[in-house]
């Protein structure tokens, strides 16, 4: 950890450190014990290094009970479902996961504890999240009496990297503000780069883990018009209008697709780990991809363009004044079968409150909190201009989930147009038959 980064997570612990407000009881539920299901992450780290400080706050006991990534969505699942309780809160993802535990009733509305003032402290305020964020865990989608789901604990916008060494040296020094002079500059710097350097490097493997940057991109595209839940951009109200074949989604998978085509030749084998690391490497000018790859690119010890790398919003497209993306968000949620939910909103609030957003956020990079953003600590402890690109992003972003079930399958239909596009076939041509293929994959 530098000697920056630490001094912020100093700061922002101590401002974390028990100090109730004078109205709100917080041992309401002393000698209660709970448990907290989790994916081995940064965001758990944080919590493991402060739970004293709640526990001593509360008097409420916490067993941790963690997973690795790969294997920690299926004991959720397993968890949520059990006839005994195994946990009271648990992290969720949320996107479709989500979503599924709450049609299986796996998961407790928090909306009346937070609308509790016996329950919620006042100073937590809800209304610091996004509503664009929270939107990944209101059902039911779309209904003007959603209750919430789910606090986000870790977010992601799509924005755009690059690599200064390599815009000075091959666009002299101006970063694309079009996307067509994104698309124009990535191939130039393939062409000078002699297979040495490319353009650009993408995630370009026929795989679901290619939904959320690709939405970004097409969310990009789509611009200022609505595209509300469950559906998104893809369906016009209602499941029966597909509309894959908009002109506005035509140019977000194109901008996709010329992207991976300004990249190496084996683009379309490349998952986010081998993309990223490709970034990283130097050897690529350009990649959008998640925020919170950005405080790993500056990490020198593991990354080769450290200090040289930019951040930015994606460029606007013509007409729109501003640039829209998506996002996406780990979550906390708490179990329906749980037995001791008092103390696990306790938790839960604890967790999220103002404090240790921005203290755990220095481990993620992606706290979610719009006051975390504006926070001088958390804004120190980060590259100069990460900050600034992801906060500016923030305010145009939307969720990149679509809540139906085999939406999974669709997204591999998508990604086969991005991948017609790029072998040449003309994007109007690829999305009409997006248009005919997508909806019958979800039958």
């Amino acid at each position: 950890m530098t000697t920056r980064l630490l001094a912020a997570t100093l700061m922002l612990s101590a401002a974390a450190i028990t100090n109730p407000a004078f109205a709100f009881d917080w041992r309401q539920a002393e000698g209660t014990e709970i448990t907290l299901l989790a994916s081995e992450h940064p965001w758990t780290a944080g919590v493991r290094e402060h739970l004293a400080e709640f526990e001593a706050l509360t008097g409420i006991k916490v067993n941790v009970t963690a997973f690795a990534e790969d294997l920690y969505l299926d004991r959720a699942n397993l968890a949520i479902r059990s006839e005994e309780p195994v946990a009271d809160v648990f992290m969720t993802l949320m996107d479709a996961a989500i979503y599924e535990q709450w049609k299986v009733n796996g998961v407790a509305p928090l909306t009346p504890y937070i609308n509790d003032a016996a329950l919620t402290d006042a100073a937590w305020d809800y209304a610091d999240f996004s509503p664009a964020l929270l939107q990944g865990a209101s059902f039911p989608p779309g209904d003007a009496a959603a209750q919430q789901y789910a606090i986000p604990i870790s977010m992601e916008a799509y924005i755009l990297f690059y690599n200064k060494d390599l815009v000075d040296a091959h666009l002299g020094g101006t970063l694309p503000a079009t996307w067509d002079d994104l698309l124009a500059g990535a191939q130039k710097v393939t062409d000078e780069g002699a297979g040495e350097v490319f353009g650009s490097v993408m995630r370009g493997q026929r795989s679901g883990s290619l939904v959320d940057t690709m939405t970004g991109i097409v969310l990009n595209a789509w611009g200022e018009a609505e595209a509300p839940l469950p559906y998104n951009i893809w369906f016009d109200g209602a499941w029966d209008k597909p509309r894959f074949d908009d002109p506005r989604i035509a140019a977000g998978l194109a901008h996709y697709a010329g992207l991976l085509k300004a990249g190496p030749e084996n683009a379309l084998s490349f998952g986010w780990e081998d993309a990223s690391r490709y970034f990283a490497q130097g050897k690529a000018a350009f990649f959008v991809d998640a925020s919170v790859f950005g405080p790993g690119f500056e990490d020198a010890a593991n990354s080769a363009v450290a200090g040289k790398v930019g951040y930015a919003v994606l460029p606007a497209v013509d007409g729109v004044s501003v640039s829209v993306s998506g996002h996406w968000a780990w979550g906390l949620s708490m179990a329906e079968n749980s037995q001791k939910k008092t103390a696990a909103w306790l938790f839960m609030q604890w967790a999220t409150s103002q404090a240790n957003d921005a203290t755990f956020g220095l481990k993620t990079g992606g706290a979610t909190r719009s006051s975390t953003w504006a926070n001088p600590d958390y804004v120190a402890a980060f590259a100069p201009g990460y900050v600034e690109a992801v906060s500016k992003q923030l305010e145009h972003t939307r969720p990149t989930m679509v809540f139906r079930e085999g939406w999974g399958e669709v997204v591999l239909v998508i990604v086969d147009a991005i991948h017609a596009i790029y072998g040449g076939e003309d994007p109007a041509s690829a999305v009409a038959t997006l248009q005919e293929v997508a909806p019958a994959v979800m039958q």
